[in-house]
């Protein structure tokens, strides 16, 4: 018998992701089975300190083994922004349209299109605190391509392919994503 760990997350989409890349070593419960419906702030300056918010959030008042993620996407030719305000890029209402579309007016005339996307997981295991990392490199798109996906992945191409990751099934986009790579190397720890 598998067993559970809490996911941090309310989103649909990631939740899919990393239950499909861990299945056969967890059982991956969301927030609502285990009957937490509080939203859990995001104060931290950084994706590893969000992560680590979201995680002692869950481990301290449910006693679960638990992990969270924060995901930013950096773009070169704008130090680095969104970053960790990925999210809320475009407001607190968190538009993933209306943050493709800032992004692309701040974009206007760029030719740098160099981007990252980059995952912090932060885990709490018996109490033990780990944190691990998945980034993928690739390039900001001139406008939105493919149906697929969540957040930015319309308007990002990861390095060697000619497809936005909304155009990629979610088993492609697992095998390179930054989330994928971070929770592979959870996983890798897991195994160990």
């Amino acid at each position: 018998m598998l067993g559970k760990i809490v996911f941090v997350t309310n989103n649909r989409h990631k939740l899919e992701e990393v239950s499909a890349i861990l299945a056969g070593i967890y059982e991956v419960v969301s927030l609502e089975q285990i009957g937490c419906t509080d939203d859990i702030e995001e104060t931290a300056h950084t994706l590893e300190g969000n992560a680590l918010i979201k995680a002692k959030y869950i481990y301290d008042r449910y006693g679960i083994d638990c992990f969270a993620d924060d995901t930013g996407l950096e773009v070169e030719a704008l130090d680095n922004a969104p970053g960790v305000y990925s999210a809320r890029y475009a407001g607190e209402e968190k538009s993933a349209e209306n943050n493709m579309n800032l992004l692309l007016r701040n974009l206007e005339g760029v030719t740098n299109r160099n981007a990252r996307f980059r995952t912090v997981i932060c885990a709490i295991l018996h109490g033990k605190e780990l944190f691990f990392e998945g980034v993928v490199d690739g390039k900001i798109l001139y406008e939105p391509v493919g149906n697929g996906g969540f957040g930015y992945d319309p308007i990002f191409m990861p390095d060697g392919y000619n497809l936005s990751f909304a155009e990629l099934n979610m088993a492609d986009k697992n095998k390179i994503s930054h989330r994928g790579r971070a929770v592979e190397a959870f996983c890798s720890y897991l195994k160990m």
